[in-house]
């Protein structure tokens, strides 16, 4: 665009602007602006405004008449401007606006919002991208969703037709646990993870369903709370011992280990036991066991590994000199401690393939409990101790002291250490800096054992108590002591050894041999007392 054009433009439009103002005089007085344009080359570029503060006339409207020449010389400034380029357009407009005042720059940014505005969730299913509007509001939560539907009716519809709160539970199903056993149990997993050929429930069973879950969810964690629960009871007697020492168990199994030297196998629903493991010739300790093998220590010295679906005997490892106290095996690796104050640590290439790779030694009385990952195994010992290892080079790493008695149990995962001593009391560690994190106290002795996961811990004692925690309390430094034990559950009659738990329930085993099961998801509230409840009770005896 010409210079001359431009100032011709400009003197034009400002000369309209003046005679439109004097044509229209009020006699109200009020402050306004003026503008005082100095050329000093050339170009437009080189204007620089001067703003002086006046007090004088203005109209009593800011509305511009349409009397006179202003929609002549309109006609003309727009004939010039659909003459030019965009790119001087947008110039002149730039100079355009440096002249207007404060109240005309927010006329024009109000004018303008609306215009930059985009509803592109409308606007892409219409260009037939469908699916990408939908994958935009796929991230949204439930709150953000529900107001998203009253938007207006494409986004109702685009929400609906992309089955978006299917998509939603599937993503809470794959990314939470507790989600993912709600599906299982209450069988509405069967219409998650289908493609739209398939036949699946229309958006709105979806829609209806999340709250239900969420209800669901609220009853769950306030059983947990207050303690409701529904008692199951297996009854593990035998002629010649006393005591359940150690369990796993699945949604199909419950495998436990036993004084008598035993390995039961119960059925998970009906409780019947379905299997009867022998061949150690001391009790059974510990066990873990996979998808293709349980393996089992005893007070024999030896370990054992049996074919989960048979029975059958795979292998024995024979090289710890007394009881062989707690076992962990995973992705090829496993880890025996023993009451000799050794841990070994062997490579499984299979289960008749199993190689000593390395013996740590350092504590200074029985290794009680072993856990670990890729980075680190840790032991805790009767010497009071917790002992750090390098998993990969099975080099010591540090040393965790606090304890004043020795130390039953512990669980390791990420950076947190969880411990339970016979000072009766449970600490939580950082691994990573050796530090202690919080002391829970409330077992009126020994600590047996101990699970947590990302919400609480639970801890079995010689009480015959279970006590549930809250562990983000605890990991609090704020949090009075107080508040951290949510609830104590009373039902053995003897020693707890062995405890684990999910979202839903915690399966124990005693010294009274019993194997409870505690029921969290399926409370009954008729007639029930808060934190008790009638139990079914099965009684198996060994022949």
């Amino acid at each position: 665009m010409e210079p001359e054009m431009e100032d011709k433009t400009l003197e034009l439009m400002n000369t309209t602007f003046m005679d439109s103002q004097t044509d229209d005089l009020s006699s109200k007085k009020i402050t306004v602006f003026k503008v005082r344009q100095q050329t000093t080359g050339p170009r437009p570029d080189s204007h620089r405004s001067v703003m002086t503060i006046t007090n004088g006339p203005m109209t009593g409207s800011r509305k511009r008449p349409s009397e006179g020449n202003y929609e002549k010389e309109k006609d003309v400034c727009i004939q010039l401007f659909d003459q030019w380029s965009e790119a001087d357009q947008v110039e002149f407009v730039e100079h355009l606006i440096s002249r207007m005042c404060h109240y005309q720059h927010g006329h024009i940014n109000s004018y303008l919002k609306p215009m930059l505005q985009r509803d592109f969730i409308t606007a892409l299913p219409a260009q037939g991208l469908d699916h990408i509007a939908e994958n935009i509001l796929s991230f949204l939560d439930a709150r953000s969703l529900c107001s998203a539907e009253l938007v207006c009716k494409e986004w109702q519809r685009v929400i609906s037709e992309g089955m978006l709160w299917k998509k939603l539970i599937e993503r809470m199903v794959r990314t939470d646990p507790l989600w993912k056993g709600l599906s299982e149990r209450h069988q509405w997993e069967k219409y998650l993870f289908k493609n739209r050929t398939t036949e699946v429930p229309p958006n709105s069973y979806y829609r209806s369903l999340y709250p239900k879950i969420i209800q669901d969810i609220e009853t769950i964690e306030a059983n947990w709370r207050c303690g409701r629960h529904n008692l199951q009871r297996i009854q593990c007697r035998s002629e010649n011992s006393k005591g359940v020492y150690c369990l796993q168990y699945d949604d199909d199994k419950i495998i436990s280990g036993l004084r008598d030297n035993s390995i039961k196998i119960w059925d998970k629903q009906s409780l019947e036991c379905l299997k009867i493991l022998t061949g150690h010739t001391g009790s059974v300790l510990c066990l873990q066991y996979d998808e293709r093998v349980i393996v089992t220590g005893s007070s024999d010295s030896t370990v054992r590994v049996w074919d989960v679906n048979t029975g059958e005997v795979l292998n024995t490892l024979i090289h710890h000199n007394e009881a062989v106290l707690h076992l962990r095996f995973c992705n090829g690796l496993m880890v025996t401690c023993s009451k000799d104050r050794s841990i070994a640590v062997w490579d499984m290439a299979s289960p008749t393939d199993i190689s000593l790779r390395r013996v740590l030694v350092g504590h200074r009385a029985a290794v009680n409990v072993v856990d670990f990952d890729d980075k680190y195994i840790v032991s805790a010992s009767g010497d009071r101790t917790i002992k750090v290892w390098s998993t990969s080079t099975c080099e010591f790493v540090r040393t965790l002291n606090g304890h004043k008695r020795g130390i039953a149990c512990l669980q390791y995962r990420d950076r947190l250490v969880v411990s339970g001593s016979s000072d009766n009391t449970i600490r939580l560690w950082d691994i990573e800096c050796g530090a202690c994190l919080r002391v829970l106290e409330g077992h009126e002795e020994l600590v047996r054992c101990i699970r947590f996961d990302n919400k609480r811990i639970v801890s079995g004692a010689y009480d015959g108590k279970i006590k549930v925690w809250d562990l983000q309390a605890a990991l609090d430094p704020r949090a009075p002591a107080s508040t951290l034990c949510l609830r104590t559950l009373v039902e053995h009659s003897g020693r707890v050894f062995r405890l684990q738990f999910d979202e839903f329930q915690i399966i124990s085993s005693s010294h009274d041999d019993t194997i409870l099961i505690w029921d969290f998801l399926n409370v009954s509230t008729n007639g029930q007392t808060e934190g008790r409840s009638p139990s079914r009770t099965y009684t198996y005896i060994s022949r």
